[in-house]
């Protein structure tokens, strides 16, 4: 039996003879960034959305960290984080969400590569799952070579080791944190 809810997304809901399939979890990790309309606010409030996702559950929120623009276009400063989440979604299921709620606050579904954005959700890891597919790839191609997504992944989970790349810590190692900072929140 499958049903599908409001997003198109599929869910199994048991097995035919009725009994329930087992709940899975799988760890996924979130890149969280914006450069638009109070970065810092977009970052904290995505926090917030990505705890209401479906048979989701956010386990860790990385510090903000704030980055020069990566890429060739023009533009101000980008606030990025990285969230850790337990989700029964399946992959894809998991980025349509992210995509929803990318869509929901405002960002066009037709996107200029590098541009500034009021919100941008990236799956970077998701369990030991490699994928390659014009719609996603896994781990996300970019960790490597990104401060802005090493540096604050290091914070939450410095030993996970990203299938086909290694461990956090080592790729942290081969990037220098030149135009990164770490956000410290203003006091009170």
């Amino acid at each position: 039996m499958v049903a599908v809810d409001d997003a198109g997304v599929v869910a199994p809901q048991g097995l035919p003879d009725g009994r329930p399939l087992m709940d899975l979890w799988y760890p996924a990790y979130i890149g969280v960034g914006s450069n638009l309309d109070d970065p810092r606010k977009q970052v904290i409030q995505a926090f917030t959305e990505l705890a209401t996702l479906p048979s989701t559950r956010v386990i860790l929120t990385s510090p903000i960290y704030v980055s020069r623009p990566f890429g060739p276009v023009s533009q101000g400063d980008f606030a990025n984080a990285v969230v850790g989440v337990l989700t029964q979604l399946e992959p894809r299921a998991l980025l349509a969400r992210l995509r929803a709620l990318e869509a929901a606050r405002g960002r066009p579904e037709q996107r200029e590569r590098w541009g500034p954005r009021i919100i941008d959700l990236d799956v970077l890891v998701y369990g030991r799952e490699r994928l390659a597919d014009p719609e996603l790839t896994l781990p996300h191609p970019g960790i490597v070579e990104r401060n802005f997504v090493l540096y604050p992944l290091a914070d939450i989970a410095p030993d996970l080791d990203i299938p086909g790349l290694g461990r956090v810590t080592e790729l942290k190692g081969r990037v220098t944190p030149e135009g990164l900072r770490r956000d410290e929140p203003s006091p009170r």
